[in-house]
């Protein structure tokens, strides 16, 4: 307050005569006293009172709240010493929050044990708050951290690279972990992988956004609405509410899983309840204003290296490369700084709260990755970054009033490759509606892809209607019915048409659009199409006029030559679904080099077949039986073609349900007021209403604190 008081001058600590040095540093004293006394007791007050604001406005009230009190603080001065203009008093705070933040760390880093003693602390504090001696009380409970995007090759040339200390300490000689590689379904994405990890399935999810003809909407997985019909769908099906039903912790997921204590949970956003509240988890990180100032600076440089990052790879003429201007760096900035910060802070929370399983999830690098690439030294920095979240969330387990087992998993991986659009200079929209003869953008006609279609659509509606073909522009009135919708999931594209009741068949397209089909399966760009068929069922079209049913798909041969093994089981999985497209398109895959197509602006992606994006891992303590005892069905625990022990994100659920069950029995849906004996205390009601805002405000801190070298990255680029 001093030295702001020196350099600031509209912020005064003396009387308007002047005062001697003693009487200015009481004065500093007594301001600073007051701010800090308003700070702990009326600020969380304050926060509390804002839970109907939007919680990305809270972050700029942060700083005009933060100022308020200070203004109120140097009003108590007497004699009226204090004074500020109310602009300055804005900065004053948040400086002033900043260095009681910065201070507090260096002291932390300075002596290693301090920042145990404090965990200890609050984790005493619960313990005597739920009437427990302070012992370990009650069986181990379960961490999962997700590491969003983080394909099984990726994380491990990163640990042989040293990128990633902490987990790499649970994995080498004489560690506690196992490293499982797991196959995805051929919708890999968050939306599918996810909602069948936590609820038990992930029927009828053929991608991350489709088209339903029943009810004439798209369902996209991460929008609020989706994401909760998805997981109403779910436990329809499944009749179990989810992992995480008994006394669970969701943070930072698309879904629930069933827990009753949620932070940044998508499917919950609309949720007005006061403790099931998805945004509480915001409030309660930032009812600490160091918090808030931490995680705005940290937010304010993340942008600015997203700045300077995609403004060297545009110097450099990087390739492939897509735009990243617009609203992306503010997307980038919070899913790797606010979303980061509040999860690790609510985690670690639960972790001294004695919650039975805890499931978060860090979407920063999949983020980061879809813009940068996978292996980008950028991505690569983000995901040194998580090393150090899931170092701090370790950290918070061994000062817990319970064990705990760390896991540690990610959904699906990333494969890379130009956009569709960069490599042919039309979109997946572009070539479907110049292959029905429908009018697109003069930039596609004048594409050779879109060309080519547009002749050949022209020339097959002119055959079946048995007109001559002459050159010039196609007749509108010969094609009939509404345009198509197409969507893109990465590599996956659906082509619907809404105007037809129910699955059109391949019949029924080639009568309407008699040269879409082939304009397709013959594009370069393009690997294979699932059609269904009146005669011979479902069918996969592939190049050179390739046709094979469904029922007799062989990894490997005829339309799936190139591509990875389990791909015939996952396009027939996908077949059955009642909500799969028209026509499902899968881009190409080149074997060799790894690279796909994506039908959206990614240069990472996933959500079809091909390369890294069906492949991700899961870590697990040794104490815990094998992931691959429990293998899908049919295969006897063998390991798969590709590598793979578990085939497909339900078989993952079904292993940390079994893992769950190890540690605490059976997990059983109980009705509201009934706590069972072996979970009362930290891991029942009382220790349910204990998890709250405090911990989470205090332990917030050197959670996500590091830097890799540069050194690591470009040693990750070159592998």
């Amino acid at each position: 307050m001093l030295a702001l008081a020196g350099v600031l001058p509209d912020f005064r600590l003396q009387a308007p005569d002047g005062d001697s040095a003693t009487r200015t540093a009481l004065t500093a004293a007594w301001g600073a006293g007051a701010f800090g006394l308003l700070s702990a007791l009326v600020w969380p007050l304050v926060v509390r009172a804002l839970l109907l604001v939007p919680a990305l406005l809270l972050g700029l009230l942060v700083f005009f709240l933060n100022g308020s009190l200070l203004l109120l603080a140097l009003g108590l001065i007497p004699d009226g010493r204090g004074d500020v203009g109310p602009e300055t008093a804005v900065v004053v705070a948040a400086v002033m929050s900043a260095v009681a933040s910065a201070t507090s760390t260096a002291l932390a880093a300075g002596d290693e044990s301090a920042y145990p003693r404090r965990l200890s602390r609050v984790a005493g504090r619960r313990r005597r708050r739920n009437g427990l001696d302070g012992g370990e009380d009650g069986p181990p409970g379960t961490v999962f951290v997700q590491l969003d995007g983080v394909g099984h090759q990726v994380l491990v040339e990163a640990l042989a690279a040293g990128l990633l200390p902490h987990i790499a300490e649970r994995l080498g000689p004489g560690g506690t972990h196992r490293l499982t590689h797991w196959r995805t379904d051929w919708s890999s994405q968050t939306g599918a992988s996810q909602l069948a990890i936590l609820h038990g399935s992930n029927h009828d999810v053929p991608a991350f956004r489709w088209y339903e003809k029943d009810s004439g909407r798209t369902i996209v997985s991460n929008r609020p609405a989706s994401a909760a019909e998805l997981q109403r769908r779910a436990v329809k099906r499944t009749g179990d509410g989810g992992l995480l039903t008994l006394d669970g912790a969701s943070r930072g997921n698309l879904f629930s899983g069933g827990a009753d204590q949620l932070a940044l949970v998508l499917s919950m956003a609309a949720r007005r309840g006061r403790s099931n509240r998805s945004r509480a988890g915001y409030f309660a990180y930032f009812r600490d204003p160091a918090n808030a100032v931490r995680t705005a600076v940290s937010f304010a440089v993340e942008v600015a290296r997203e700045v300077a990052e995609s403004t060297r790879a545009r110097l450099r003429d990087e390739h492939p490369r897509v735009g990243r201007g617009g609203l992306y760096p503010l997307i980038r900035a919070f899913a790797t700084v606010v979303e980061r910060d509040v999860v690790v802070a609510a985690v670690m929370a639960d972790i001294l709260s004695g919650r039975s399983a805890v499931y978060a999830d860090f979407v920063a690098y999949d983020e980061v990755a879809h813009h940068s690439g996978p292996r980008s030294r950028d991505a690569l920095r983000v995901l040194a970054r998580l090393d150090w979240c899931v170092g701090a969330i370790a950290r918070a387990t061994t000062y817990a009033p319970r064990s705990y087992h760390l896991v540690l998993l990610s959904d699906h991986g990333q494969s890379e490759g130009e956009t569709f659009e960069g490599a042919y200079g039309l979109t997946l929209r572009d070539l479907v509606r110049a292959g029905c003869g429908l009018p697109v953008p003069r930039r596609a006609e004048r594409t050779r892809s879109g060309a080519e279609a547009r002749y050949a659509a022209r020339h097959a509606v002119r055959a079946a209607l048995h007109r001559p073909v002459h050159e010039g522009t196609l007749e509108e009135g010969a094609v009939t019915g509404s345009g198509p919708v197409v969507l893109a999931s990465g590599n996956l594209g659906l082509v619907s048409f809404p105007d037809v009741p129910g699955r059109m068949t391949r019949e029924q397209i080639d009568r309407r659009h008699p040269a879409l089909l082939r304009t397709l399966a013959h594009h370069p760009g393009i690997g294979f199409l699932l059609v269904a068929g009146e005669r011979r069922g479902s069918v996969v079209l592939g190049r050179h006029g390739t046709e094979v049913p469904v029922a007799e798909l062989v990894d490997g041969e005829g339309p799936l030559r190139g591509f990875p093994p389990g791909a015939a089981d996952a396009i027939r999985r996908t077949d059955s679904f009642p909500h799969v497209a028209d026509i499902m398109v899968n881009s190409m895959f080149d074997p060799d080099t790894g690279r796909v197509h994506a039908f959206e602006e990614q240069i990472g992606s996933h959500g079809g077949i091909g390369g890294e994006q069906s492949h991700a891992f899961l870590m697990s303590p040794l104490e815990l039986s094998a992931p691959q005892d429990v293998a899908p069905a049919g295969q006897d625990g063998e390991v798969g073609a590709d590598g793979a022990r578990l085939v497909g994100a339900e078989q993952v659920h079904r292993v940390l349900r079994r893992w769950l069950r190890e540690c605490a029995g059976p997990q059983v849906p109980l009705p509201p007021g009934v706590v069972p004996a072996q979970v009362t205390g930290p891991a029942g009601a009382e220790g349910r209403a204990a998890a709250g805002p405090v911990a989470a405000a205090e332990l917030a801190g050197p959670a996500a604190a590091g830097e890799p070298s540069g050194d690591a990255v470009d040693d990750v680029r070159s592998a």
